[in-house]
C-alpha cells in the first residue's frame, strides 16, 4: 500500500509493507524520499517520524540537487565527462557517422553538425550502455560464485531513482547505465547489493549482515557512489 505525505514542502512516498521496522531513504539520483513502514503503523506515527528526520532529509536532498546541477550537459567541446570515475575533456567532431572514442584525456564525440543536444545525449547514453555491458559479466560471474546465487538475467537501463533493482521472484536484475560514469568499485557494490537480495529481499538486519560478510567496506563505497560529484567544465 502506497500513499504520500508532505512535510516542510517535501513530498514523501510512504509504503506500508510486511516488515518489522520503519525505514527512511533518500534515493539516488534525484533525491526522492521514501518511508517504508509496517502495515499496522498509524499514519500519524509515520508523520511524526518524518518530522523528526526532516533536517537529515533536507541535507541528503541538497547533495543530490548539487550533483544533478553539475551533471547536466550540453555536449559541446570543453565540457567534462566521466568514464569509470575518470574525468575527460569532450571534443566534438562532425561526421555523418556517430561515434565515441577516448584518446588520452579526451573523449571525442563525433556527430552530425546539425545534431541536437538530445541526439548527442542519446549517442552518449548508448556508448555508456556498451561500457557497462562490457564490465558487468566479470562482476556477475565473480559474485554469483561467492554468494552462491544465480540471477536469471542482468540487464542495463537508464533509471531515474535507483542504481539497481532486483525482482526477487523472477530473479531479474537491472543495473543503471549511469554507473559507467562512477568509479568502478561503485558498480561492484551495486552488483553485490542486488545479488544479496536473492538471499534476503528487504533491507533488514539479515541483509546488512550479508553485505558486511561479502563486502565489508560497502558503506564507504555507497557513500562514494552517492556523493561523487562530476564537474561540468574542464579547467586547463
Amino acid at each position: 500500500m502506497t500513499n504520500k505525505l508532505v512535510i516542510s514542502e517535501i513530498e514523501i512516498e510512504v509504503q506500508k509493507k510486511k516488515i518489522k521496522n520503519m525505514h527512511l531513504s533518500v534515493l539516488p539520483p534525484d533525491g526522492k524520499v521514501r518511508i517504508s513502514a509496517p502495515v499496522s503503523t498509524k499514519d500519524e506515527t509515520i508523520r511524526l517520524f518524518a518530522i523528526t528526520k526532516i533536517g537529515w532529509i533536507k541535507k541528503q536532498i541538497a547533495k543530490f540537487e548539487n550533483q544533478q546541477r553539475q551533471t547536466d550537459r550540453e555536449y559541446v567541446s570543453g565540457e567534462s565527462h566521466y568514464v569509470w570515475g575518470r574525468r575527460y575533456r569532450m571534443e566534438i567532431l562532425h561526421n555523418h557517422i556517430n561515434s565515441v572514442e577516448i584518446k588520452g584525456n579526451k573523449i571525442i564525440l563525433t556527430v552530425r553538425e546539425t545534431s541536437t543536444t538530445q541526439q548527442r545525449d542519446n549517442v552518449m547514453i548508448e556508448w555508456y550502455r556498451k561500457q557497462l555491458k562490457e564490465k558487468l559479466p566479470m562482476f556477475i560471474e565473480k559474485w554469483e560464485g561467492i554468494i552462491g546465487v544465480q540471477a536469471e538475467s542482468v540487464r542495463v537501463k537508464n533509471m531515474l531513482t535507483k542504481w539497481g533493482t532486483c525482482n526477487t521472484q523472477t530473479k531479474h536484475i537491472w543495473i543503471n547505465l549511469q554507473l559507467a560514469k562512477k568509479p568502478i568499485e561503485c558498480l561492484e557494490y551495486v552488483v553485490v547489493h542486488e545479488l544479496v537480495h536473492l538471499l534476503e529481499k528487504t533491507h533488514n538486519s539479515v541483509f546488512i549482515d550479508y553485505m558486511d560478510k561479502y563486502l565489508p567496506d560497502w558503506r564507504v563505497t555507497k557513500d562514494l557512489l552517492n556523493n561523487f560529484i562530476m564537474d561540468q567544465y574542464w579547467e586547463e
